[in-house]
């Protein structure tokens, strides 16, 4: 191939960002969560011909043999229930698989409205990222499958990242508006989502565990598509089916270290309270007679998008480094971060040389320090854009796209932006301060006015977020 050399020119802006489209969207791709059940889970024929055959798991991810075997020969009835952004899609594998007909109930939890729902299944509408009557609903309804569930019984769990919101049953005494209330400060405060679910799992009915304590004594599979950094179970979507191992003095330390205990609702508050003081009952951990027949597998992640994303930055001619899928902290750090490397890149050859593709994905989060409109893409593509400015030569011919597997960069209708000279340059030939921009955490607008946003709409899936720095070789 060619050797990638530029100068920076519009023409070529508009094509290197192009590449880092195409980049991005070979990274979604491998995230597609119907196609991910379907490459994960097989039904073995059944032998002899009355029987109705094996389900397996493993299959797909690499896997010489099965993880696990579910003869449904040994179950009554087969029970779904599914939330998350991802929920339908997955439902649509599992039932490629199945078959309709081996599904005796289906129930799934979705944000998004034009999601059609699969036969067998019935799906609600629940709210994203705040929880309102709608995400308690949906709760209830999946809380009440219970009822359904005994020793004959195979429940399958397809859960994927905003489940949090979407399920929403606070324990007694909180109402959901304090439980909404608290969800808010959390996220206005920059807690990552692992400090958010340790809080938030505790003031709910069916987060942490409490899902599978009500579907015992079923035999419980969980299928995951990890919107978590390093795919802890126990955090994506708040580990409704898995053990807790956070505490009620884990939660109350965290409102106490981001500085928002005294802004809490004061049920919240009196319920961290007597929680860390032994005084209400702890969410199930490990060892618990709730987990006896149950297992969880991550069928899609981070890491698995970014191998995709960096084979396709190859075929286009860079050399690709995929750097972490575990990117996380502030946003305006991990920025000055990327930039730093792409110095060495570009000065040093280090630890790659251009034409370079450097690939990060995770979730950082943003503390809010002013009233802007933004996502944490948004803003990290900005505090880039900044940093990058202080040194004239730095700004020219990096490029940077930074944006959410979801499609949603906070409470935007973009997954990221654009970060490049052309950006820079749009953006200040209209008078738009970047620094005072990023000051007030209004990086969306910026990027409005600098026709950088990228835009997905709903993409079904969500793995966290991909970083994408592409670092070409320039004309001599």
């Amino acid at each position: 191939m060619p050797m990638k050399q530029f100068t920076g020119g519009k023409e070529e802006i508009a094509r290197v960002r192009a590449e880092a489209e195409a980049i991005f969207r070979a990274g979604l791709e491998a995230a597609d969560p119907e196609e991910l059940v379907k490459r994960s889970l097989v039904l073995e024929p059944p032998r002899p011909a009355s029987s109705r055959g094996d389900l397996v798991v493993g299959v797909g991810q690499g896997a010489t043999a099965c993880v696990a075997r579910y003869r449904l020969d040994d179950f009554d009835r087969v029970v779904v229930a599914g939330f998350g952004k991802a929920s339908a899609a997955m439902a649509r594998g599992l039932v490629s698989v199945l078959g309709e007909k081996r599904i005796t109930r289906g129930v799934l939890v979705a944000k998004d409205r034009a999601e059609a729902s699969p036969k067998p299944f019935s799906i609600l509408y629940a709210s994203h990222p705040t929880p309102d009557e709608s995400s308690a609903r949906a709760a209830r309804e999946l809380l009440a499958l219970g009822e359904l569930m005994d020793e004959r019984t195979l429940a399958i769990v397809l859960a994927s990242g905003g489940g949090s919101s979407l399920l929403c049953a606070p324990i007694e005494g909180i109402s959901l508006e304090d439980k909404a209330r608290t969800t808010r400060l959390l996220l206005g405060c920059g807690a990552p989502i692992q400090e958010m679910n340790c809080v938030r799992k505790h003031l709910s009915a069916v987060k942490g565990g409490r899902l599978a304590e009500a579907f015992a004594p079923a035999t419980l599979l969980t299928l995951v598509l990890s919107d978590v950094v390093g795919d802890e179970l126990d955090a994506i979507a708040s580990g409704p089916t898995v053990p807790d191992p956070t505490t009620w003095a884990e939660a109350l330390a965290i409102v106490r270290r981001r500085g928002i205990e005294g802004k809490l609702p004061s049920s919240v508050a009196d319920a961290l309270s007597q929680g860390a003081a032994g005084l209400l009952p702890e969410t199930p951990k490990p060892g618990d007679a709730a987990f006896e027949r149950t297992a969880a597998f991550v069928l899609g992640s981070n890491a698995l998008s970014l191998a995709a994303a960096g084979h396709k930055a190859r075929e286009l001619g860079y050399e690709a480094l995929e750097l972490t899928s575990r990117l996380t902290g502030e946003a305006r750090e991990a920025a000055q971060f990327l930039l730093g490397i792409a110095k060495d890149i570009r000065a040093r050859s280090v630890p790659i040389a251009p034409p370079a593709c450097l690939l990060c994905g995770g979730e950082t989060t943003v503390t809010l320090r002013g009233q802007g409109k933004g996502g944490r893409n948004q803003e990290l593509a900005l505090a880039f854009l900044v940093a990058a400015a202080r040194s004239p030569s730095d700004a020219e011919c990096l490029y940077l796209l930074s944006a959410s597997t979801d499609g949603g960069d906070g409470p935007t209708d973009a997954a990221g932006a654009f970060a490049d000279s052309e950006a820079y340059r749009a953006a200040k030939r209209k008078g738009i301060d970047a620094e005072a921009m990023l000051e007030r955490n209004d990086s969306y607008r910026y990027f409005e006015t600098a026709y950088a946003l990228f835009k997905t709409g709903h993409t079904g899936t969500n793995v966290c977020d991909l970083q994408i720095l592409l670092i070409p070789r320039l004309h001599a």
